[in-house]
């Protein structure tokens, strides 16, 4: 199985897309919601909650992780990759979605100017800043960090009048950093459920980017380019669920996000 982590609900919206891309694979998700959110926790905190979550998928059958989770990709991917992977799982892979998001956003960008809506977590890491410039040192990108955007989405407020409130506060200290702001990109797997409030909000011409297609379109490239790798992969079209949290729970909240009609299994580590 591909196995797809995220500390709560966002990733699903990576899953989906994944699905989309790659319906013949199998998916093994697994959603850390007992510790949800991940995006005010510490460096330290955070890679260790993500390499538990990776062993376990790793435990179940998943050779390729896919962390679907911005806080995670920028604060324990690369610790994972350099530090646990070559000594403990020579033969398994880990990616994350900030890199394969800096690879291609600015491509998006005809002025030149991009802004960055996360966590606090993504925000503070600086990892799409330095990503980002590694691949396209002209742009300039300011980054913006939106607090109230996760629980809007997790307590079904997304339609509210309080989420167009917020979402237009956010939009508005973003394009007062940068008028010349041309491409947003929505640097966490939840924000995409905001969508309505958040074109409501920015002006016309601004172009709203988002991870879920450009993650599925690496993906079917990584697994292309890594044909040992397809290999190893089961291809019965079929998706596990996993929470650190109650399975009902988690399946109340994994309607939000559209994916209605199965059973999660409840795990510790």
């Amino acid at each position: 199985m591909i196995g797809v982590f995220d500390s709560g609900f966002g990733g699903l919206t990576i899953l989906r897309n994944l699905q989309k891309a790659l319906p013949q694979y199998d998916y093994l998700y697994l959603g850390d919601n007992a510790r949800a959110p991940y995006g005010s926790r510490t460096f330290e905190t955070i890679f260790r909650y993500t390499l538990q979550a990776v062993r376990e998928l790793f435990s179940r059958g998943c050779p390729l992780v896919i962390l679907a989770c911005n806080t995670a990709s920028a604060k324990a991917l690369r610790s994972i990759q350099q530090d646990v992977l070559p000594y403990e799982f020579p033969d398994k892979r880990v990616l994350g979605i900030v890199r394969p998001t800096a690879e291609e956003i600015g491509k998006f960008s005809k002025s030149g100017h991009i802004g960055i809506f996360g966590t606090a977590g993504t925000v503070s890491s600086g990892s799409y800043l330095i990503e980002i410039n590694h691949f396209y040192p002209e742009l300039k990108v300011t980054q913006h960090a939106c607090p109230m955007w996760v629980p809007l989405v997790e307590y079904g407020e997304r339609e509210s009048e309080g989420a167009r409130f917020f979402v237009k506060k956010d939009v508005d200290a973003l394009l007062a950093q940068d008028p010349d702001i041309d491409t947003v990109l929505l640097a966490c797997t939840h924000y995409p459920l905001l969508e309505g409030a958040i074109r409501a909000a920015l002006p016309p011409h601004v172009k709203l980017v988002f991870q879920g297609d450009i993650v599925s379109e690496k993906t079917v490239d990584y697994l292309k380019r890594h044909p040992e790798m397809d290999a190893r992969l089961t291809k019965n079209g079929k998706t596990r669920f996993l929470t650190t949290d109650t399975a009902k729970f988690f399946e109340k909240g994994a309607s939000l996000f559209g994916m209605t009609g199965f059973s999660a299994e409840s795990v510790t580590f």
